[in-house]
């Protein structure tokens, strides 16, 4: 059962540093660990370490092809400085354009649901192509990003995607993450020095305003808890 496995898991990474954590994970399951990167901060932050020790764990990012240029900027930025692979996922060219056609380009601004069908298109269906065969989902969340946050644990079962999904900064603070960034010189998405502490599709996104929450300006527009989709807590398990 996934429960022992996590427990076991989660004995070994105890103490040890993220490097560490990522290799440990890595080696009990060679070849099926993957991390997901929008290119943020904390995001930015795991890559580095995956890519500076040569943990073998595949990195991809979902281009939903409404990104900001320093988006794709820092992507091949990143190649550059680590010499690489990042894999790509795309949405289904089929399913856009009949949302576009039925809706216009714009139809996420008209309701929550709209905007919920606009990112399942865009991000959670090719998330779960990118996870086809993986047994383990590393992701770059940290708990304090959001109060959905605080619901995950270090490694937790997925059951929406079937994988393990391993946090391994959740517990970080924001200046923590920064304190590494500056360490260890990591390229990073220079919006975020103008206000945009979270980062999605431009559309969808704006800085904020000094005392705001750092999801406030990710679906500005919008009353909801702030989420794509992507990250839902899931506390069963299953087998593996």
């Amino acid at each position: 059962m996934s429960e022992a496995i996590i427990n076991q898991l989660i004995e070994e990474i105890e103490g040890k540093s993220l490097a560490e954590s990522l290799s440990i994970v890595a080696n009990a399951f060679p070849g099926k660990v993957r991390f997901s990167s929008a290119f943020g901060q904390e995001d930015q932050v795991v890559a580095d370490a995956i890519f500076r020790n040569d943990v073998d764990i595949e990195v991809f990012t979902l281009d939903t092809g409404r990104l900001f240029k320093e988006a794709y900027e820092l992507i091949d930025q990143t190649r550059s400085r680590y010499k690489k692979p990042i894999k790509v996922y795309y949405p289904k060219a089929e399913r856009v354009e009949t949302m576009v056609n039925k809706k216009g380009m714009h139809s996420f601004y008209e309701s929550v649901e709209n905007r919920k069908e606009c990112c399942f298109i865009r991000k959670v269906e090719p998330l779960k192509r990118a996870l086809v065969g993986a047994k383990v989902w590393v992701t770059g969340l940290r708990s304090d990003q959001s109060e959905n946050r605080q619901g995950f644990d270090l490694l937790e079962w997925d059951g929406a995607n079937q994988v393990i999904k391993f946090n391994p900064i959740l517990r970080w603070s924001y200046e923590e993450m920064i304190d590494y960034l500056k360490q260890y010189k990591v390229p990073y998405n220079k919006l975020h020095d103008k206000g945009y502490i979270s980062i999605g599709c431009a559309p969808c996104t704006r800085a904020i305003e000094p005392g705001e929450h750092p999801r406030a300006g990710r679906w500005y527009w919008e009353t909801s808890q702030k989420e794509c989709g992507l990250h839902q807590v899931n506390k069963s398990t299953a087998s593996i």
